[in-house]
């Protein structure tokens, strides 16, 4: 265990960087703050590098961190590396997610295309995991999965289930080999999606909050689907959209 007192500690930086994206990739690492992210992580399989705690509040009695190193630190310093207004004095250093691969022909899949907004990549995250999902794909254009918004908005669940970037085109192509519908969303030449069966395995594909999903990858989809509009909103949210295709795809198979 180590004490650190000052923002200036060249290893408090080192924390504070991590808010970066260009950060996180060259090291690996990413930062999560909060009693209940933590919690979720120490439940699963992830590499937790370091522990941050602030020096007035105390590690949950219940919780394992054995093996863990861990650093004490001021409400100041706790302060200088939270992506938060008010941080709940609990953070940890973790390694970045890697999978093996695995049986994709039974596989259901939430595939997501340049959607910008991390609060609605972490809610369709949470979503995703809520519905049962095996997977969840972020193509490019996507927000970073390890920004401290969209781990908020995960609310834990980027710990229960694979996340991972690639090629949208050539995953679609991928799960459609391996015999799993695969269904766009589209306002245009789309099907109602109630009158849909649900069916498994599935994926679903949904797209950028203004321009949806790229056409070229609508036309490798097995069915394209649109949720009508009743009243006068052009659109709705692609988290909320994706909530409710997901769960009627997913159906009580």
């Amino acid at each position: 265990m180590k004490r650190i007192e000052s923002v200036k500690n060249p290893q408090v930086k080192q924390w504070k960087k991590l808010l970066t994206k260009k950060e996180r990739e060259k090291t690996g690492h990413f930062l999560i703050e909060g009693f209940h992210l933590v919690e979720e992580a120490l439940k699963s399989n992830i590499s937790i590098i370091q522990l941050i705690v602030d020096e007035n509040k105390a590690i949950p009695a219940t919780w394992d961190v054995s093996g863990i190193p861990l650093a004490i630190v001021t409400e100041d310093v706790m302060k200088a590396i939270s992506a938060t207004e008010t941080p709940q004095g609990i953070a940890a250093v973790c390694e970045q997610f890697s999978y093996d691969d695995m049986d994709w022909t039974q596989a259901n899949v939430l595939l997501i295309d340049a959607v910008q907004d991390p609060g609605n990549i972490g809610t369709m995250i949470r979503t995703a995991d809520a519905a049962g999902m095996d997977a969840v794909i972020l193509g490019e254009g996507c927000a970073d999965l390890y920004n401290p918004k969209v781990i908020r908005a995960t609310q834990g669940s980027l710990f229960h289930l694979p996340i991972m970037r690639g090629n949208l085109r050539e995953w679609i192509e991928r799960l459609r080999e391996k015999n799993v519908a695969v269904y766009g969303t589209a306002l245009e030449n789309g099907e109602d999606y109630r009158h849909i069966e649900p069916t498994r395995p599935f994926a679903l594909l949904v797209g950028n909050e203004g321009s949806g999903v790229q056409k070229e990858l609508l036309q490798m989809t097995t069915k394209n689907l649109y949720i009508p509009i009743y009243g006068q909103a052009e659109s709705l949210n692609v988290a909320v959209a994706a909530g409710i295709l997901l769960y009627h795809l997913r159906g009580t198979l």
